[in-house]
């Protein structure tokens, strides 16, 4: 029997991509290290949608967690037909004043985990000459980005392996398709409602269950990058065509250097 596997699907887009998939009939294979939201996420979408659903609680930052959660789905007999390594860890702090272990957790998180998967279901994707794969980046991947250095340096590894995985695996009928969100409408950045409101109106900001519409979609289609809302299209635009040295002129004004001494 086939599934969509995603990670991070306990909450945030993860759970928009695992609600997205359902509607189409796909079964779910829940990945995420918080029980609580993991089993409610599985138990709406057995409720909704008819379809069945699995969870698997894990901590996605182990330098095994790859190999365990493939060799779970073999052992249980569950094919893969779809791979949504979504799950992040987003943390604002200078590079100096971060604890080492998050460093690692992040780097392991979002580049070792994430290849591993790839690694893992890809080749029985390759082998059967079909499959989706999906990774979600972000626009931070096209700029540089003080006080969150660490985490735009994941994505923008993310953004490269996902181009070259995509010739590798496009002759044998496997896609693979790169997502680059902006803000994303999450409690994460603690607004106010009303200023929440006025950034989504703007385009700032995007709902999470509009980017996993457009990433699902985009997927289908074997689309390889999607980056979507207009405004995060003109940043990564302009961020992908000026020197990365015209930025640093930003970095003195008073407010931000006052901010970035602070992180």
């Amino acid at each position: 029997m086939s599934y969509a596997f995603i990670t991070g699907a306990s909450s945030g887009i993860g759970r928009c991509y695992a609600t997205e998939l359902a509607k189409r009939g796909y079964n779910i294979i829940a990945v995420s290290n918080q029980t609580e939201e993991l089993e409610s996420t599985a138990e709406m979408l057995r409720n909704q949608y008819g379809v069945m659903a699995h969870t698997i609680d894990i901590d996605l930052t182990a330098r095994d967690a790859a190999e365990k959660l493939y060799r779970r789905c073999t052992d249980s007999g569950w094919e893969v037909e779809i791979l949504i390594c979504n799950a992040g860890m987003l943390l604002f702090s200078t590079l100096a004043a971060t604890d080492p272990k998050r460093l690692e957790a992040i780097i392991d998180l979002h580049c070792t985990t994430t290849t591993l998967l790839c690694r893992y279901f890809g080749n029985d994707m390759k082998q059967r000459r079909k499959g989706r794969i999906l990774l979600m980046s972000s626009s931070t991947a096209w700029m540089p980005y003080p006080t969150i250095s660490h985490y735009s340096a994941t994505k923008s590894y993310i953004k490269s392996f996902a181009s070259a995985l995509w010739y590798e695996l496009r002759p044998y009928n496997v896609s693979v398709t790169a997502i680059f969100p902006g803000a994303v409408d999450t409690p994460f950045y603690r607004l106010d409602d009303k200023l929440r409101r006025r950034f989504v109106r703007l385009g700032i900001m995007t709902p999470a269950d509009k980017i996993a519409r457009r990433g699902v979609k985009a997927m289908m289609r074997g689309r390889r990058r999607l980056v979507p809302g207009i405004f995060t299209k003109l940043v990564v635009a302009i961020c992908a065509i000026i020197p990365a040295r015209l930025f640093y002129p930003l970095l003195r004004i008073g407010p931000i250097r006052r901010l970035l001494e602070r992180v």
